[in-house]
């Protein structure tokens, strides 16, 4: 049997069905099948994941350790508007999750190769948009209400990132592409291989060379090609992907306005969820003493996003064992899947809180040696415990909706959320107030 056959058979499936065993051990045998299905696919994807953010942040530590202003630059750089570029990037690509998802369980290989290379053209289109945005990133950032010299600082590391938005064009699809197989694990090796070279030429471009800022983005961009053309060699040479990947195609050029409505859908639904965040690094930047807002903020929602990516391993895995269970026609073991996994990423954030909020004194000084932004950062850690916890389930039932292909009803729930309840009060709190970047933030 193949390993598109294989997908279809469904041992949950039969033991959900089983009416002759009792509900008790009915439910320990769907449970032990789904945790072992739901850690072999979020186990690397976290891994894959994890290390993907420290690349990021590796760089933001580095360009830290400059300096408060070289903090806040790359921070607003990197959540206001390189952000921008992978909400829109990563949520186009996210139909290639749902369409790849169901294709593959729906015994259709020969569909995949053709949903990625459609999206990377889409996605390299848009790429050379998001393009013209980042060379007016400054007078963007200071009309906006940005300082002069922050605003300076974070144009010059955003020019260095434009090489990474065509990494991200092609990284995307590829990602979704391996990720609706079960194939993870070559992701993890590959991350693990860039983040080790990342950390050497990033030494060597920011301290050894003096390119600052300028030279910390290049190399992020660097490193994020490397992953991208790596998975690429894996997806060519793997006979795993001998039935799904057949070489390029002119076809990837036809019905792009179809797929194009698809992907908008989806860019939206993620979109709106990212660029709340982006709102709030942007909002932080006008309070008083914004230096310190901005790197306390920077620090917390990296910390924030490190347990948000574990989250993002569990909504990986949710949505191909959702759109795989229900491509192959099981709708029991769908709904298994919804509830274990749930469960699952909310008990493994707990603990992460627990954590966080037993540290909060002391977690700041891997970023920066300052004084005042350790105590901004420890007055914001219990906010931080309560976000990590919400961000636990968040990210695994956007994976859900995304197996289900539901992308627009999230995106209706992000907008009266986020933008109708969250940023008005935030703003509201912090600046008629005075409560400052806590309740902005959280």
């Amino acid at each position: 049997m193949s390993s598109v056959a294989a997908c279809k058979s469904s041992s949950l499936e039969d033991v959900l069905s089983d009416s002759e065993l009792s509900p008790a051990r009915r439910l320990r045998r769907a449970a032990s099948i789904e945790l072992k299905a739901l850690f072999r696919l979020a186990g690397p994807a976290i891994v894959a994941y994890l290390l993907n953010n420290v690349v990021s942040t590796s760089t933001q530590i580095f360009c830290g350790h400059l300096g408060n202003l070289q903090l806040a630059a790359a921070s607003l750089a990197n959540g206001g508007i390189q952000l921008f570029a992978f909400g829109v990037l990563l949520g186009m690509a996210s139909a290639v999750e749902t369409l790849c998802g169901q294709a593959y369980g729906a015994e259709k290989p020969e569909l995949l190769g053709l949903y990625a290379q459609r999206s990377a053209v889409l996605l390299t289109a848009t790429g050379v948009l998001i393009t013209i945005l980042y060379l007016f990133s400054k007078p963007i950032l200071t009309l906006l209400g940005e300082s002069p010299e922050i605003a300076s600082a974070a144009a010059l590391f955003v020019y260095g990132l434009i090489p990474q938005i065509f990494a991200y064009a092609a990284n995307f699809p590829i990602q979704k592409f391996l990720q609706a197989q079960s194939i993870v694990a070559p992701s993890a090796y590959i991350s693990l291989a860039a983040f080790g070279l990342h950390l050497v030429l990033s030494w060597l471009a920011i301290y050894r060379l003096g390119w600052g800022l300028l030279g910390g983005s290049l190399v992020l961009s660097f490193s994020w090609w490397a992953i991208t053309s790596a998975q690429f060699v894996y997806i060519v040479m793997s006979p795993r992907c001998r039935e799904t990947w057949t070489g390029f195609s002119p076809q990837a050029f036809c019905k792009l306005g179809r797929f194009a409505k698809t992907s908008a859908a989806s860019a939206v639904m993620l979109c709106l969820d990212v660029w709340y965040y982006q709102s709030l690094v942007l909002v932080a930047g006008l309070l008083q003493n914004s230096e310190i807002a901005l790197a306390s903020l920077a620090i917390c929602t990296t910390i924030s996003g490190w347990v948000f990516t574990v989250s993002m391993g569990f909504n990986a895995a949710a949505s191909v064992r959702v759109s795989n269970e229900l491509g192959a026609g099981h709708p029991q073991s769908a709904s298994f899947a919804v509830w274990t996994v749930t469960l699952l990423s909310l008990a493994i954030a707990m603990v992460f809180a627990v954590v966080v909020m037993a540290s909060r004194h002391v977690i700041s000084y891997a970023f920066t040696g300052g004084t005042t932004v350790a105590t901004a950062v420890s007055e914001l850690s219990p906010f931080l415990a309560v976000t990590i916890l919400l961000n636990g389930i968040q990210p695994v039932l956007c994976g859900v909706a995304v197996g289900c292909g539901w992308q627009a009803f999230v995106a209706y729930v992000n907008v009266g959320c986020y933008y109708v309840v969250g940023l008005p009060l935030g703003c509201i709190l912090g600046f008629k107030f005075e409560q400052g970047v806590k309740v902005i933030n959280y």
